[in-house]
């Protein structure tokens, strides 16, 4: 059982940075793969960024692909996402998930966070 908590959410103007961090309990951090997801109202929930237990393998979504950059501290038990040149349209809801097998899609996460507000303003 893994326990996310996401933070670092709130405004910004376009281009400027933020960055998420996902919290999680227990000791078995390094056993899970994690990732980011984002979801708008009306819109289904879409794959951000992935990283494998060792943080040796990533993965990313086109639209943030050399803006965003997830990494993790399994000393700390903690996954980030840094956000730079920040778009309108990357406004949405961010959740942190947690899986056992490395993947993009979001059925395949078992464990997920409360969300967290991103909102770029114009």
């Amino acid at each position: 059982q893994v326990h996310l908590v996401e933070s670092g959410g709130g405004l910004v103007q376009a281009g400027g940075s933020l960055r998420l961090s996902c919290a999680a309990s227990g000791r078995t951090f390094s056993s899970y793969a994690m990732a980011w997801f984002r979801q708008t109202p009306r819109k289904e929930r879409k794959f951000v960024a992935a990283i494998s237990q060792s943080g040796g393998r990533t993965s990313y979504a086109d639209s943030v692909k050399g803006r965003f950059t997830i990494s993790r501290d399994n000393a700390k038990n903690t996954v980030y996402l840094q956000m730079n040149s920040l778009k309108p349209e990357d406004t949405a809801v961010y959740y942190c998930a947690a899986t056992v097998t490395y993947g993009i899609t979001w059925p395949g996460y078992d464990y997920w966070g409360q969300g967290t507000q991103v909102t770029v303003s114009s």
